[in-house]
């Protein structure tokens, strides 16, 4: 561990600090250049933008750029260590977005006192941006935060900790319940956590066919039950008419076991309790809820998945939102609506059904082979084809319902 640690900080300092920096897109060697570039030059674009605020997507970056915000509220697994700490995170995201999508992204970390605060700050700065990725913010205020500047903002904000974690989650638990023979409407869903990721999580989940009623919500007072006279409006949203008030008793013959909590808070005496052929998908991370060599030396039916790299299926967010950015942007979507985030996990979760490439199994030489089934069921980050097929479903998505301003798919799309 001690090594992951230095080569961790090594990377993060040499040969320069940080992980991202800025390239020009336009010659800037001579005179002319230069006259072009900024004085006299660059008055007819601020004409023309003066006139058509539209002109900005053709004269700057805004079109292709992404703000990635926190206030180091939720950072990580670390929790509240400020606006600061939250920087390497945010550099560690905009690299992501050049990756694998191709986005220029700015990192903005926010010093503020109050919620309404922070929401004044992004609402301001919002235009010179073509969408808002927000990050590690904590529970509840996120959702406060994410619900206000939608309203306000006329480029999209996405709470990737809340939606990026649903996506890829729900993809990868319709294909496990397909291979494991249950019907989402049917199966009973444990999640261990309450927080942002868990509510909007579980909010896909419903989303995708789950039923209200079979789902089970624990924060750490236990079961959320609609006697509980302590939760805020959005846990309220997952309070079951339950007499159960354990882990214990709601993980007994549960199909399907979601965590979003902490280390080793599964226990093996935990999932035998499970229905034959269960789910589990311990996300906490670097350390799940049960390590996967335990659960699979008490159940030998079950399909695992973590946030590790280290194991198959893992519920990684970089499946999803460089690639739902780059499909909002490139037909200049005004939010990321519902319709777009159903889009991105049928995208994602049919592309783990499709033959493997070559160059994706180059990418992982520890793995001979990768076909759709249990050790298997989200297709992996290298995945070039993740890119072209989630864009254009969610491009598709917001031409369709009505909130994309360019009507036609972008012809590399069609490559």
């Amino acid at each position: 561990m001690s090594d992951i640690r230095q080569q961790a900080l090594d990377y993060h300092e040499f040969p320069v600090p940080g992980k991202t920096a800025v390239c020009l897109t336009k010659p800037a060697q001579s005179s002319h250049d230069l006259a072009l570039a900024y004085s006299p030059g660059v008055a007819e674009p601020v004409r023309e933008i003066a006139s058509n605020p539209e002109n900005a997507y053709r004269y700057t970056n805004k079109g292709n750029t992404v703000a990635v915000i926190s206030n180091g509220t939720a950072i990580l697994g670390l929790g509240n260590l400020g606006p600061l700490a939250s920087k390497p995170v945010m550099e560690g995201k905009s690299l992501l977005f050049k990756r694998f999508a191709n986005i220029d992204s700015i990192d903005i970390e926010v010093k503020h006192r109050t919620t309404e605060d922070f929401i004044n700050t992004v609402e301001a700065i919002a235009d010179t941006f073509g969408g808002i990725n927000l990050e590690d913010i904590k529970a509840p205020e996120c959702f406060e935060i994410e619900r206000e500047l939608i309203k306000r903002c006329n480029i999209p904000v996405f709470h990737d900790d809340q939606h990026g974690t649903a996506i890829v989650t729900a993809a990868g638990m319709i294909n496990a319940l397909e291979i494991q023979g249950k019907k989402i409407d049917d199966a009973v869903f444990v999640c261990l956590g309450a927080g942002a990721a868990a509510i909007a999580c579980m909010s896909m989940f419903v989303k995708c066919g789950a039923l209200r009623e079979n789902v089970y919500m624990l924060d750490r007072q236990g079961v959320i039950h609609t006697r509980r006279e302590d939760l805020n409006e959005y846990k309220a949203l997952f309070a079951n008419n339950t007499d159960k008030r354990t882990l214990q008793d709601v993980i007994k013959d549960a199909d399907v076991f979601l965590g979003l909590s902490g280390a080793d808070l599964l226990t093996a005496d935990d999932i035998a309790l499970m229905a034959p052929n269960p789910v589990i998908f311990a996300c906490s991370n670097p350390d799940p809820e049960i390590k996967p060599e335990l659960a699979h030396a008490i159940r030998n039916d079950l399909i695992m998945g973590t946030g590790r790299s280290d194991y198959p299926n893992q519920v990684n967010n970089v499946l999803c939102f460089p690639f739902i950015f780059r499909g909002a942007l490139d037909v200049r979507a005004q939010v990321i609506n519902d319709e777009m985030k159903l889009a991105a996990v049928y995208a994602i979760a049919n592309l783990a059904k499709e033959p493997v490439p070559e160059e994706v199994l180059a990418a992982y030489p520890k793995v001979s082979s990768l076909s759709f089934g249990a050790e298997y069921v989200l297709p992996k980050p290298m995945d070039p084809r993740l890119l072209p097929n989630v864009a254009r479903a969610v491009s598709q998505a917001a031409i369709d319902s009505g909130v994309a301003k360019i009507t036609t798919l972008p012809t590399e799309y069609n490559v």
